[in-house]
């Protein structure tokens, strides 16, 4: 009769041994000699009529091996079943050598596995009075709405070609030749065409370019007529590394082969219905009132997103909870479909670590509070994110071919697993935000952008 033990050899760590003996597995390996000799296909005897010792001859310890593992396996699962133990993936084995199994000599097994044991623990941080965070309002500057204005001129206008270079938004197509110091073409050099806005350069480069005409050319050093952010991207549009510093040095000549300008839309209702053809928006003050509105709901987004990473490393970092730290390495080790070595499972044990507390933690939460998706929400939730990728919104709302496109992404298990689990995750957020004290504090765009990121150290 097979036998299971158990015994804690560590912090939430413990080794089960299961000992099997001949009535354990010798009934299955006998029907699975007998199975095998009825479906093998082996030169000299007909189907069916191989003889249970030939069999056993030619595959016994396979098959013998095969059956213990099984029933090995068999009193384990149920084992782990019956006790309840809540336990991390899946148990390691603790045998550093293979048995040595002899269908020959039946007899008793003894097999030795280790589990981690998942911990019990409260999430703390979200007791009464425990946390405060600050949700940070954001209001859109009159600076913020003129630049969105222009972007939005600029994008519906229309492209003239003026003879000469005379605004800093003159949109130029130029060819780049790789020269020498004195401009001389280099043979074989890195030649590339591209469009760059007169703004892009530097200002003295862009005083040379101002009054030239298409087909003239200037001979300069890249290092010299950008700034930080637009050289990196230049050189990495020429092939080279964003901070090659001796690509940087090299000359070019840049050839204009096209002038051009775009005119600026005209402020009126027609371009108002463009932009918001759902608004009834007829003056430039109520245009710049609702881009004033969208720019605040962005950085309201934007603001909530911050709140609920804050949320994530308070509870994450502040939730005292013990893990098995050297089982989950070993695990790491041998327990994924590639093995690792030791070097490579330290490396990275912390952000195992760290998502592996989240997801106790967010699964405890979900649980404990019954936060749940239903069917409705899930598919208006795939709904809103289908819309999302078109980036029609509304407009595509109610379309034929929407409702039956939607019915096949909800047969798509992995999409529906994604996004129920998106979804309930927002929802564990926004419950959280009513588990802590939220102070406001009124920044600009600017200010928030350069807020340091919450991140807590504690020893794990």
């Amino acid at each position: 009769m097979a036998t299971v033990t158990r015994e804690n050899i560590g912090l939430l760590n413990d080794k089960i041994t299961v000992k099997v003996n001949q009535e354990d597995y010798l009934p299955n390996f006998d029907k699975a000699v007998k199975q095998f000799s009825k479906a093998a296909n082996i030169p000299g005897f007909r189907k069916g009529m191989v003889p249970a010792g030939m069999v056993k001859k030619m595959h016994g310890q396979a098959l013998f091996a095969d059956e213990v593992l099984k029933t090995v396996e068999k009193e384990l699962m149920g084992y782990l079943q019956n006790e309840k133990l809540d336990i991390f993936a899946q148990p390691l084995s603790l045998d550093k050598e293979s048995k040595q199994l002899d269908y020959s000599k039946p007899e008793e097994y003894a097999f030795d596995f280790e589990v981690g044991l998942k911990p019990a623990f409260e999430v703390s941080p979200l007791e009464s009075g425990k946390t405060t965070l600050t949700r940070y309002k954001i209001k859109a500057t009159d600076k913020e709405v003129d630049e969105e204005v222009q972007r939005l001129q600029l994008k519906g206008g229309n492209m003239t070609e003026p003879e000469a270079i005379d605004n800093e938004d003159n949109v130029l197509n130029v060819e780049f030749e790789e020269t020498d110091a004195e401009g001389n073409v280099i043979e074989g050099g890195i030649k590339k065409d591209n469009s760059l806005l007169l703004k892009y350069f530097s200002p003295a480069l862009q005083e040379q370019l101002k009054g030239r005409k298409k087909d003239d050319s200037i001979v300069f050093q890249l290092a010299d007529s950008f700034d930080p952010e637009r050289l990196a991207w230049i050189l990495k549009d020429l092939g080279f590394a964003e901070d090659d510093q001796e690509a940087a040095k090299k000359y070019f000549r840049l050839t204009i082969t096209k002038v051009g300008l775009i005119e600026k839309r005209e402020l009126n209702e027609d371009f108002f219905k463009e932009i918001y053809p759902n608004e009834e928006i007829t003056t430039e003050e109520a245009f710049r009132a609702k881009l004033k509105e969208e720019i605040e709901k962005y950085w309201d987004t934007e603001s909530r997103n911050r709140l609920h990473n804050d949320l994530f490393e308070v509870l994450v970092h502040e939730t005292p909870m013990e893990l098995p730290k050297d089982f989950l390495k070993r695990w790491l080790q041998t327990g994924s479909e590639k093995p690792k070595t030791a070097e490579e499972a330290e490396k990275e044990y912390p952000n195992f670590d760290h998502q592996l507390r989240w997801t106790l933690i967010s699964d405890k939460l979900i649980r404990d509070n019954k936060l749940e998706v239903s069917f409705e929400e899930l598919r208006e939730g795939a709904k809103q994110k289908l819309l999302g990728y078109y980036g029609a919104g509304a407009a595509l709302d109610g379309a034929e071919w929407l409702d039956s496109y939607l019915d096949r992404l909800m047969q798509d298990e992995k999409f529906v697993d994604q996004t129920y689990r998106e979804m309930v995750t927002q929802k564990l957020f926004d419950w959280a935000e009513t588990k802590v004290e939220l102070k406001e504090e009124e920044i600009t765009a600017e200010e928030f952008a350069k807020l340091p990121h919450k991140h807590h150290h504690h020893e794990h």
